[in-house]
């Protein structure tokens, strides 16, 4: 069934779409990866991309809406539920192994065990569907404690104003943490804090500034000078502080048409919609009716670019060579069946899951977003040293 939207409507949410799978797949982007890889060996690959990418969108998103180039801030209610569905979801994408994004990739490349956690992230879409009434009495209720905000919104200043200095704090408070450690990196580029800092701030700054430029030199240099074929580089894995930007430049795109980029409630808009097409009524379902949709179910854009960049997934792991059927041998059902539905219903109890939070929320500075990343940060930490609690973490 087409999407009852206009067909001309449908071509951005395409090619985001399309954009948005491949950089996903072939940088292995995962928000698991970036904070829990951190706290259990002080890897910071992909948490060098996410960082690079929430700078850069949060720049362009900040002019964008100083130029009125945006369709708006998306700052859902805030309160004790954005921590509460943050933590929630912070365990269960580290119980799984994949966020909402490492989930969808990996299954997009074969790995059956994804597959079965993405199952359970929509069966605790559906769970959390049926107990919404309840919830919005006994959760919802009494615990969120304002409506949608942004720290854009409390300044009197221009966003781009409020956007460069976010932008800047983060680089800043970046360089120090790097200043501090000792000047030994290992093969990933990871720092090592060794010992006790025997720097001042200025100082921890300062050196950590201009190991910040030096690296940002080297990955230019060695991208503008790979003399590998295109083929090779095409189908060779993509550095993930690249993709982290141009993921950034995408969703400038998007938000420009559309607004904030996000996955859980694609996916939950999905489920409604598969409800309704089997006989259901979803439009009779308290959530789905009239939160998710404005009464009738139907295909939005973003829904098309969630279907989109499914497609951008898998052909990236086709043309690859990395698509292939896989079940780990020792793989139980504990990380994809309790791992699974944590996702599923924390990304509702907040709501929204790491993109729309730790990648796009951040850029907008929304109040729900800053409580909600604090929740998964919390949740990532927590549950990386209960599940490494026999062999210790590096953080």
């Amino acid at each position: 069934m087409l999407p009852p939207i206009p067909a001309g409507s449908v071509a951005l949410p395409v090619v985001v779409g399309l954009a948005f799978g491949t950089l996903l797949q072939k940088s292995r982007f995962c928000f698991v990866s970036a904070l829990r890889d951190f706290v259990a060996r002080k890897e910071t690959r992909v948490l060098h991309g996410l960082l690079a990418g929430v700078v850069v969108m949060t720049a362009f998103w900040s002019l964008q809406a100083t130029l009125g180039l945006s369709a708006g801030f998306w700052t859902p209610d805030w309160g004790v539920t954005s921590f509460v569905g943050g933590l929630v979801f912070g365990v269960g994408m580290t119980v799984a192994g994949g966020c909402a994004a490492g989930t969808l990739y990996r299954a997009c490349r074969g790995d059956l065990q994804f597959v079965l956690t993405l199952v359970f992230v929509l069966v605790g879409h559906v769970l959390f569907a049926a107990a919404y009434p309840f919830l919005r009495t006994v959760y919802f209720g009494p615990l969120r404690v304002g409506e949608g905000v942004s720290v854009y919104d409390l300044l009197p200043w221009p966003p781009i104003l409020t956007g460069l200095l976010a932008a800047g704090l983060v680089v800043l408070g970046y360089a120090f943490l790097a200043g501090r450690g000792s000047s030994r990196r290992r093969g990933t580029g990871a720092f090592e804090w060794r010992g006790t800092p025997d720097r001042g701030v200025d100082a921890a700054v300062v050196r950590g500034v201009v190991d910040l430029a030096r690296a940002v030199r080297r990955h230019a240099t060695a991208v503008v000078t790979d003399e590998r074929s295109l083929t090779a580089r095409l189908r060779s894995p993509w550095d993930a502080r690249t993709s982290g930007v141009a993921m950034a430049l995408v969703a400038s795109v998007w938000f420009a048409a559309h607004g904030a980029w996000g996955i859980a409630g694609s996916e939950s808009r999905w489920v409604a919609w598969a409800f309704d097409r089997v006989g259901g009524d979803a439009a009779r379902v308290t959530y789905w009716g009239s939160v998710l949709f404005d009464g009738a179910v139907a295909v939005t854009p973003d829904m098309v670019l969630f279907i989109a960049m499914l497609v951008g997934m898998v052909g990236a792991a086709v043309l690859s060579g990395q698509f292939a059927l896989r079940w780990p041998a020792e793989a139980g059902l504990f990380a994809p069946v309790v791992g699974g539905l944590l996702m599923g219903v924390g990304s509702r109890l907040g709501p929204g899951a790491t993109i729309a939070n730790l990648f796009s929320g951040l850029a907008l500075l929304s109040a729900h977003s800053l409580l909600a990343s604090a929740g998964v940060v919390v949740g990532v930490y927590v549950t990386t040293h209960w599940l490494r609690r026999g062999m210790g973490c590096a953080v």
